[in-house]
This record gives structure tokens, C-alpha cells and sequence, in this order.
């Protein structure tokens, strides 16, 4: 081979390396394009997970204040329920309560009108005191307690004045005199005690 023959072939050597890298440039160009184009479609993914996870997380906690506003809801029922069923317990004999009145009434003046001194009476009235305190006791025992006032300042939601008159043995504002004894149920007032206040 002649001297130009292998210049010739250098030459063509080299220009075919050169293509090659040309060729090598390109396909790597080309792949870094590809990475780029796979690690857009990755931050794309991953953007569109957190954004889900964000999501169920926004939903999880709003089921959970639901279940907690639920929980609060039925521990109000229940609360109400037995507040209700202990009003109804405590009050369940007021109506009853009401009817008995009159009659503790009529005992008290019969004790009040009877003649302790007649012998004959004695006796009677002996059962009739008897009667009342068996009454008594038993009412009390289921929560009927007597407002009996005399004496003391005069409260309007225990009270009913019937009369107001002026009184120099008592203060201003006074029960002197109690005309019909008043009654609560576990302290709601069944009746007001019927009284006479001082101005």
C-alpha cells in the first residue's frame, strides 16, 4: 500500500470515529431527553401521590371529627335520657302528691278542733294523731316535705301572701301567720304555704 492509500484510510478512519461520536453524542442527547421526559412523569407522579395522600389524610381527620361529634351527640342523649327518666322518678308522684294534700289538711284540723280534755274524745283523737304521723312519715319517705314559714322572711317562690298588715312585733317583710302550710316534692313546690306577711 502506497502512502496516500493509508492517509486515505486514516482519513476515512478518523472521519468514521468522528460519525460514531457524532452518532454516540446523539443517542446520548436522545436519552438524556428520554430521562428528562421519564423524571417529569416521576415529579408528575409524585406530585399527584402527595396530593392524594394529602386528600386521605383531609378526609381520614374529617371522619374522625365526625365520629367524635357522633360519640359527644349520644353521650348527651344518654345524658339527657337519664336526667329525664330521674326527673320523671323524683316527679312521678306529683299529681299523687297534690290529691293527699286535702286530706293531711282535714287531719290536721280535726287534731286542731278536737277537745283534748273530754275523755271521751281522747281516744279518737289519740287515732287521728297517729293516723297524720303514719301519713306524714310515709309522704316524707317518698320525698313530700311541709313549708311551714312562721317566722321567717317571705319568699315568693315558696310563699303566697294572702294578706300584708303592719306589725310592730315583727320585721318588715315577715311571715307573722301561716293560713295553710305549703308542700315541695324533692324541692319543686307542690303547693305554696298560704301566709299572712308584716309590712
Amino acid at each position: 500500500m502506497s502512502n496516500e492509500e493509508n492517509k486515505l484510510n486514516e482519513e476515512e478512519l478518523q472521519q468514521q470515529a468522528e460519525q460514531q461520536d457524532a452518532e454516540v453524542d446523539a443517542v446520548g442527547m436522545e436519552a438524556d431527553i428520554d430521562w428528562n421526559e421519564e423524571s417529569d412523569d416521576v415529579d408528575g407522579k409524585i406530585a399527584q401521590l402527595e396530593a392524594a395522600l394529602l386528600a386521605s389524610e383531609a378526609k381520614v381527620k374529617e371522619q374522625q371529627d365526625s365520629v367524635l361529634r357522633a360519640r359527644a351527640e349520644v353521650e348527651n342523649m344518654r345524658r339527657r335520657s337519664e336526667q329525664e327518666i330521674d326527673k320523671a322518678r323524683k316527679y312521678a308522684l306529683n299529681k299523687f302528691s297534690e290529691e293527699l294534700l286535702p286530706v293531711i289538711d282535714n287531719l290536721e284540723r280535726a287534731i286542731q278542733a278536737a277537745d283534748a280534755e273530754n275523755e271521751l274524745v281522747k281516744p279518737i283523737l289519740e287515732g287521728v294523731e297517729l293516723t297524720h304521723k303514719t301519713f306524714i312519715d310515709v309522704v316524707t319517705k317518698f320525698g313530700l316535705k311541709e313549708i311551714n314559714p312562721e317566722g321567717e322572711a317571705f319568699n315568693p317562690e315558696l310563699h303566697q301572701a294572702m294578706s300584708i298588715q303592719e306589725s310592730p312585733d315583727h320585721e318588715p317583710n315577715t311571715v307573722m301567720f301561716v293560713m295553710q302550710k305549703g308542700y315541695e316534692l324533692n324541692g319543686r313546690v307542690v303547693r305554696p304555704a298560704m301566709v299572712m306577711v308584716s309590712k
